[in-house]
């Protein structure tokens, strides 16, 4: 066999399984990689990988204020920012000590403001149609270089 340059001999096919399919979420509970399945289940490991998940991006936001000097919105979106007002709930709770005040009314009807009347960082739920943009991009890129 060729070698692949993975220690284990993996092949390129079994290092994209283990890592779109195997790892993430689903690795941390051993049940899933979508959050809904996780929120839906009393396993101790699905906590686990929830609670894990919103601390990795709080610790992010965390970094990126560092980065820019502070920030004035927090926007969460696609799959679990727009679908999620558990895991959005979360998020801006390990952001308050940013400036984010979390108004659960409009968090629970879906925003698009989902912070607090004068939170010092406001908070929006803004949909996304990623397709449209790869897309749009792709045509842009290939306009270009035709």
């Amino acid at each position: 066999m060729a070698s692949t340059g993975c220690p284990l001999g993996w092949s390129s096919s079994e290092v994209e399984r283990l890592l779109y399919h195997e790892a993430g979420l689903r690795g941390l509970s051993g049940i899933s990689n979508d959050v809904r399945d996780l929120l839906a289940s009393d396993a101790p490991e699905a906590r686990l990988a929830l609670d894990y998940f919103v601390y990795r991006v709080g610790r992010e936001l965390g970094s990126l204020a560092a980065a820019l000097g502070g920030f004035d919105a927090l926007v969460l979106t696609a799959g679990i920012g727009e679908n999620s007002p558990e895991m959005r709930a979360g998020i801006c709770a390990r952001a308050e000590w940013l400036g984010v005040r979390l108004d659960e009314a409009a968090n629970r009807a879906g925003g698009p403001r989902i912070s607090a009347a004068g939170s010092r960082v406001s908070a929006w739920v803004i949909a996304t149609d990623e397709e449209r943009m790869i897309a749009e991009h792709t045509l842009g890129v290939v306009t270009r270089a035709g």
